[in-house]
């Protein structure tokens, strides 16, 4: 059977990551959409397009990921976040459609000493990564038969703007660059990502009763500092980079200092997804950058 899959925040870096990847994707008719021709917080206007096109499986990669703005902007990133979230999921429940959306490792507080695990008790330091915990909530609560889960960290693309592309950009303007050496976590290349999506999307047959939480990221561990250094000897850039303290570099919200998240249930779930690690992703990024 072909499956019809809705793809929201087709603008951003995943969502741009699974447009380029359904070329090759048999057996699906993927509808790409963004705030500009569907507005996800209309409830009448997404159940009516799902009904219209007899979506299958939505695949959520809309949201407000302005982590400081979010500090100031709490309405919007709640009714993106949560209350859309909410109602993708209401729908998701009468339309027996399956659901797959991300979250964030901004539902922790960053305060582990080990990888997370998705049962971990989570503790939200500020807006963005309450709203999105607001949205898995959601999710649970209605509990649309078939849905995923899936938290990541650190996202980067050659899409958008992200942590690779300022450095880039950076290292052009200047000599030398503070960057944060006591933020640990894990680079994930939003290709990889999407890739993962889609192996769920067609490797799903374990039977659910209820809502599955997942962890993806790259394989790996580094902190921002190190992730900065890669990127600079990987382009043969040469712009020194000085290592500080998150309590050098001030932001309107409070970052989690350890973010790596463990992935051993995605993997032992589909065992034949294979998880690069994150240097890999890089390479592969800043070669289509290049």
């Amino acid at each position: 059977m072909v499956k019809n899959i809705l793809v929201t925040g087709d603008k951003g870096q995943l969502g741009n990551e699974i447009k380029v990847l359904s070329v090759d994707v048999n057996n699906c008719n993927f509808y790409f959409i963004d705030r500009d021709n569907l507005d996800i917080t209309d409830r009448e206007a997404l159940e009516s397009f799902c009904k219209d096109k007899s979506i299958h499986i939505i695949i959520n990669c809309a949201a407000y990921t302005a982590v400081d703005q979010a500090e100031s902007d709490v309405e919007t990133a709640n009714e993106v976040n949560h209350l859309a979230v909410k109602t993708m999921a209401q729908i998701a429940k009468k339309e027996s459609i399956r659901l797959i959306h991300i979250s964030t490792d901004y539902v922790f507080d960053g305060e582990n000493y080990r990888p997370y695990l998705e049962n971990d008790v989570v503790n939200p330091q500020g807006v963005y990564g309450e709203t999105k915990l607001e949205g898995e909530n959601a999710i649970l609560k209605e509990n649309p038969e078939g849905a995923v889960i899936i938290r990541t960290s650190w996202v980067y693309s050659s899409f958008g703007n992200n942590f690779v592309k300022t450095m880039l950009r950076l290292a052009k303007e200047r000599d030398e660059l503070g960057i944060i050496f006591d933020q640990v976590g894990t680079p994930t290349y939003a290709k990889h990502l999407a890739e993962t999506i889609l192996h769920i999307v067609h490797n799903n047959t374990k039977a659910q009763e209820s809502v599955e939480i997942y962890h993806y990221s790259n394989e790996g561990v580094c902190s921002w500092y190190d992730f900065a250094k890669a990127i600079f000897e990987l382009s043969d850039i040469t712009c020194k980079v000085n290592a500080i303290k998150t309590a050098q570099y001030p932001t309107p919200a409070k970052r989690p200092h350890y973010s790596v998240l463990d992935k051993e249930k995605i993997k032992s779930h589909y065992q034949t997804l294979e998880i690069p690690y994150w240097k890999d992703g890089l390479k592969e990024c800043l070669s289509h950058l290049s």
